[in-house]
C-alpha cells in the first residue's frame, strides 16, 4: 500500500512539475513575480521534490512516521532526514508536521554552525508552491528560530510570493523585518523593496523609498536597472519631477524598453519636450541593420505625452511621428507597470548544456558510462 500511495504521489508531482516547467505560448505575457528563476529556483525545487519521492524506500507515509517517532522518543534529527522531509511535503497539514521538525531540529542546533547550506529558502520556495505564505510570514519573523531564516534569498523569495499576491503591506513588513535583522540587502532586494514601496503608493513607503535610495548612493552602490526604474516611477506618482530626473541619471544602460519609456516621462514631465520627441524621432528613423530590434513604447506612455503636447505647436511633430510608429508595430499594449513588474530575464549561461549528462533523467542514479546519456 505504501508503494502504491507513492506512485500516485509521484503522478500527482510530475503533474505539478510540468505546469512549473511548461512556458506559456504567450508573447506578452506580464509576470506579475520579479525575481528570476535563478533565485526562486521552484523549477529546480520540482526536480529535487520528485528525485527525493522516487528515491524513497520506505514510502511517505512511513518515512513521516519514523521522524514522529524521533520526535516523540527525543531522538536527534538528522539534516538530511530535514531535507528529505521538506521535500516531501505535498499538503499544508505535511508543512504543519514539518514546523513541529523545524523548532525541534533548531532547538538540537542552535549552538552549532549551520555551514554552507541554508534551509530557509527551502522552507520558504515549499511555502511559495503551496500559497502559504501567512506561514512562510510566521516562520521568518520567529525569533525563536534564530538565523534559520536570516538569509536574503529568504526573505527575497517570501517578498516575491507576497507581491504576486498583491500583499503590499504584508511584503513591507517582511522588508522591514529583513532591515532591523540586519540582513544584507542586494540588487534583487532593491527591486523588490522600490516595487512594493511603488504599489503601495503612499507617505510613508515614499519615505522608506527615499532612504533607501539616498542609503545606496552614499555608499556608491550600482542597483540593476529595474530598481530605478521603480524609484523614479514612484518619484514621478509623487511629482517630484526634479528628484525622478536625479535618480535617472544614475542608470547606465538606457537602451532598453524599460529605461526608453521612464526616459520619454522624465523628460515629459520636466519640460524637455523637444528631447521627447527628439528620441522618439530617432526611434521612429532607425539607422541600424534590419536584425536589430526597433524600440518600442508603451500605449500608455504616448497617450500620455498627446496630452501634454496637446494644444501647442509640437502636436503636429508628435503626431506624425505617432502615427510612423504605430505603422512600424514599435507601439504596444503594455503599460508602465506591466513593463516594470515583467520579469528580468535570466543571467544563466547555457554552456552547462555541452557538458556530458551523469545523472538519469528516469532514475536519478549515476549514469556508468557517458553511452548511456539520455
Amino acid at each position: 500500500m505504501a508503494a502504491l500511495g507513492a506512485g500516485a504521489a509521484v503522478g500527482r508531482l510530475w503533474r505539478c512539475a510540468l505546469r512549473t516547467l511548461t512556458p506559456p505560448v504567450v508573447r506578452h505575457q506580464v509576470k506579475r513575480f520579479l525575481l528570476t528563476e535563478e533565485i526562486l529556483k521552484l523549477q529546480e525545487f520540482q526536480k529535487k521534490k520528485l528525485a527525493t519521492l522516487y528515491n524513497l524506500n520506505i514510502g511517505k507515509d512511513v518515512f513521516f512516521q519514523s521522524i514522529n517517532e524521533k520526535l516523540e522518543k527525543n531522538n536527534i534529527l538528522l539534516k538530511s532526514e530535514l531535507l528529505a522531509l521538506l521535500h516531501l511535503c505535498q499538503t499544508p497539514a505535511d508543512v504543519e508536521f514539518a514546523k513541529q521538525v523545524i523548532y525541534r531540529y533548531q532547538a538540537e542546533n542552535k549552538n552549532v554552525m549551520f555551514g554552507e547550506y541554508r534551509f530557509g529558502p527551502v522552507v520558504v520556495r515549499l511555502c511559495y508552491e503551496l500559497d502559504l505564505e501567512d506561514t512562510a510570514i510566521a516562520l521568518v519573523k520567529d525569533q525563536s528560530l534564530g538565523d534559520f531564516f536570516r538569509d536574503s534569498t529568504s526573505y527575497s523569495i517570501l517578498m516575491d510570493l507576497l507581491f504576486t499576491k498583491g500583499q503590499y503591506e504584508k511584503a513591507l513588513d517582511v522588508l522591514l523585518e529583513m532591515r532591523n535583522q540586519k540582513v544584507t540587502f542586494y540588487g534583487e532586494t532593491y527591486i523588490l523593496a522600490f516595487a512594493i514601496c511603488y504599489k503601495l503608493n503612499n507617505t510613508d513607503s515614499y519615505k522608506i523609498c527615499s532612504a533607501l535610495l539616498d542609503e545606496v548612493e552614499m555608499n556608491g552602490m550600482r542597483l540593476p536597472t529595474q530598481a530605478y526604474c521603480f524609484a523614479v516611477a514612484f518619484a514621478l506618482k509623487k511629482s517630484q519631477y526634479v528628484i525622478a530626473r536625479h535618480i535617472y541619471s544614475q542608470i547606465r544602460y538606457t537602451n532598453g524598453k524599460l529605461s526608453k519609456n521612464v526616459a520619454l516621462l522624465v523628460k515629459l514631465h520636466n519640460e524637455e519636450l523637444e528631447d521627447v520627441l527628439d528620441l522618439l524621432e530617432t526611434a521612429a528613423n532607425p539607422t541600424g541593420p534590419v536584425y536589430v530590434r526597433k524600440p518600442e513604447f508603451s500605449e500608455q506612455v504616448m497617450a500620455t505625452i498627446e496630452e501634454h503636447l496637446q494644444d501647442t505647436e509640437l502636436e503636429m511633430r508628435y503626431n506624425q511621428i505617432y502615427t510612423k510608429l504605430k505603422n512600424s508595430g514599435q507601439i504596444i499594449a503594455l503599460t508602465l507597470d506591466d513593463l516594470l513588474c515583467f520579469t528580468p530575464r535570466t543571467n544563466r549561461h547555457h554552456i552547462h548544456l555541452l557538458k556530458p549528462r551523469t545523472v538519469s533523467r528516469r532514475t536519478f542514479q549515476p549514469l556508468q558510462s557517458p553511452l548511456l546519456a539520455e
